[in-house]
Formats: C-alpha cells, sequence, structure tokens
C-alpha cells in the first residue's frame, strides 16, 4: 500500500515537448539577460532602448531556471541584468504561426534542402532544450526557447511588450537559497510556470507541438 501512495503522490512528469510558463490570460512572461546598459534601461522604461538591435535574432525563453542555467544566475558576462518580459499571448501565437524548426528532422520535413529554405525565410525558430531543476542539472522534458529575427524581433520589441521587469534579485535570492540548502525555500520563490493553452497556430508534428498541452 505504501508502494501505491507513493507512486499516487509523485507528480506526473510533463511531455516531453510542452510549453510552460507564467502566464495570465491575455499574456506570459519570457526571460532574457543582458549588459546593464540595455538591461537596466529597459526595467527602467519598461521597452528596449534604441540600442537594443532590432535587426539582430533575439532568443525568448519562458523557463525562468532555464534562463538561471544560460546565464549562471546573472553572474555571466554581458548576462548580468535577468529581465522578465510581459508579452501578449497573440504575439507568442504569431510568432509560432511564423516559425520553422531550428533543426532538420525526418519525417517532419519533406528534406534537408525544403527545410533550409523554410529556415532562411522563417521570422522565428523553435528550439527544445532540456528544461533544469534547482541545480539547473538537465531533466527528461524540454523547454521553450523561441528566436525572433527581423520582422518577428520588432514586433518582440515595439509591440507585444508589456512589461520588463528587473529580476536579478530574485535570481540571487533562489541561487543564495539552493546553494545554502534550503531548497523548499528556493522552489516557493521561482515562478509559477504552468502549461499554455494556446490557439494551435498550426499541426502537431514532433518536435513542434501546437501549443495547446
Amino acid at each position: 500500500m505504501s508502494r501505491i501512495l507513493g507512486h499516487m503522490n509523485t507528480p506526473p512528469v510533463p511531455p516531453r515537448h510542452q510549453i510552460r510558463a507564467l502566464h495570465t490570460a491575455t499574456t506570459l512572461t519570457v526571460y532574457q539577460a543582458y549588459r546593464p546598459a540595455i538591461g537596466l534601461p529597459a526595467a527602467r522604461d519598461g521597452r528596449f532602448p534604441a540600442e537594443w538591435k532590432r535587426d539582430r535574432m533575439t532568443w525568448i525563453k519562458p523557463s525562468f531556471l532555464w534562463m538561471m542555467y544560460r546565464c549562471g544566475w546573472g553572474t555571466k558576462e554581458g548576462q548580468e541584468v535577468v529581465l522578465a518580459v510581459e508579452i501578449e499571448r497573440a504575439g507568442l501565437e504569431w510568432a509560432l504561426a511564423h516559425a520553422e524548426l531550428s533543426h532538420y528532422v525526418r519525417g517532419v520535413h519533406p528534406d534537408q534542402a525544403s527545410w533550409q529554405r523554410s529556415l532562411r525565410t522563417a521570422p522565428a525558430r523553435v528550439q527544445w532544450d532540456p528544461e533544469r531543476d534547482l541545480d539547473l542539472n538537465p531533466l527528461p522534458y524540454r523547454s521553450l526557447q523561441l528566436g525572433l529575427s527581423g520582422e518577428a524581433s520588432r514586433r518582440y520589441a515595439d509591440e507585444w511588450t508589456v512589461s520588463v521587469r528587473d529580476v536579478t534579485p530574485l535570481a540571487r535570492e533562489v541561487h543564495a537559497a539552493v546553494r545554502a540548502g534550503e531548497r523548499e525555500r528556493a522552489a516557493a520563490l521561482l515562478p509559477v510556470e504552468t502549461p499554455l493553452d494556446l490557439a494551435a497556430p498550426r499541426p502537431v508534428r514532433d518536435g513542434f507541438p501546437a501549443p495547446a498541452m
């Protein structure tokens, strides 16, 4: 009986590909990290400054812990300011509807040449990377990274962004709790990221599921 109860109390493992985020009915939060010259003005003004290059690809991440893995809890050079960027759900839906996978998948694409042609023209790229735990170790399921370029990058900066917050202090507080062995406190500090139920912009396919999960 104890084994059965223990199994019942074990949280289910999320699907391998699933979009999870801190979200409201109309927005979701993604994370990025920048050098202070970009990050501090963005948080102060609630929008990206003119210095932020709108013609370059930028990667947004709905997973707070994946962002911590990427920026080293805000300690890596050029990534000292961690931003929580609240964007419109409609913007994410548009990006996914116009996205291509960042890598070739046999059976998903007719052939590698057609995937490369699509990738060259797509304003957004979908990439799935292992989700991370509090120690930033990989988990057996994936978290979305979304690359935005061209029209998608400009829309992100100037149309979809609702607010920009500096969450570097939160990153430091969670990291300090983890280092102190206070894992319950660290977990309680994390943003609550739950599955998104978005309008499916295109058919479900391996590695690129429609975001209604």
